[in-house]
């Protein structure tokens, strides 16, 4: 029989995964490159933990002219994406970043 070995990983009560057991709550941002132009926000489904929130912020970064990408994660909700840029952004562009993560974005300013 073979010993079990401890992880140190927590089964998710809530929407979190395992592997993060994120909080409810939590942020992750990237340093700005420069002055700030443009802050958008936008609410994206379906991220449960960091590594959502990480997939999210590296699609979201290949944008050309976003400097920063904030994410305040609400697991299993609905979580607030603020994309900072030197000008205003394609919402298509953006749409199509945060799908090709794998998660829904469900307002996206006019």
């Amino acid at each position: 029989m073979t010993d079990r070995i401890d992880l140190g990983l927590k089964d998710a009560t809530t929407a979190s995964c395992a592997c993060c057991a994120a909080p409810a709550s939590t942020a992750i941002e990237i340093p700005a490159g420069g002055d700030t132009a443009v802050a958008e926000e936008i609410l994206v489904s379906g991220m449960t933990c960091a590594h959502c929130v990480s997939n999210v912020t590296e699609e979201l970064s290949g944008i050309d002219g976003v400097q920063n990408v904030t994410v305040d994660l609400h697991a299993g909700g609905t979580s607030r994406v603020t994309i900072h840029s030197a000008s205003p952004l394609d919402a298509v562009q953006v749409k199509a970043a945060v799908e090709e993560a794998g998660y829904t974005v469900t307002t996206i300013p006019a």
